[in-house]
């Protein structure tokens, strides 16, 4: 069941998680523009893009949520990358994250880098209580 507070706090942090993944996309920006970002960063956005469309394909269609709210009738999913890791796109969203910290090479980028992992581990906290309930 979903409750106004459910709803707004899952919102909330669905809009801490957006706007902390472009301030690290603009903050890697620059680097991008004017010169090769690290080998590293290119691991980092590699593994987000492998880790984060197995997730999705691992979903039927209608059952993947970006908040951290079950939806009505959804099925736990236990296959696929959740098989082995409990939040594969929260790790892909993190591994992007990464990247654009490691290519921006700033502290504040690394601070919203960590800004952003807190967010997806309140997020994840909130996600696998809520999911308890419903399952």
């Amino acid at each position: 069941m979903t409750t106004p507070n459910r709803t707004t706090g899952g919102a909330a942090l669905v809009a801490a998680q957006f706007a902390l993944i472009a301030l690290l996309a603009a903050l890697a920006w620059p680097a991008l523009r004017h010169g090769a970002p690290p080998a590293a960063a290119w691991v980092l956005w590699a593994l987000a893009g492998l880790v984060g469309t197995w997730a999705l394909w691992a979903n039927r269609p209608g059952n993947f949520n970006i908040r951290p709210t079950p939806r009505a009738g959804g099925q736990l999913v236990q296959h696929g990358p959740y098989r082995w890791i409990r939040h594969p796109m929260y790790t892909s969203v993190g591994c992007f994250a990464a990247g654009c910290a490691a290519t921006a090479g700033s502290a504040p980028a690394w601070a919203a880098a960590v800004m952003l992992a807190a967010v997806l581990a309140a997020k994840a906290a909130l996600e696998e209580r809520w999911m308890s309930e419903a399952h």
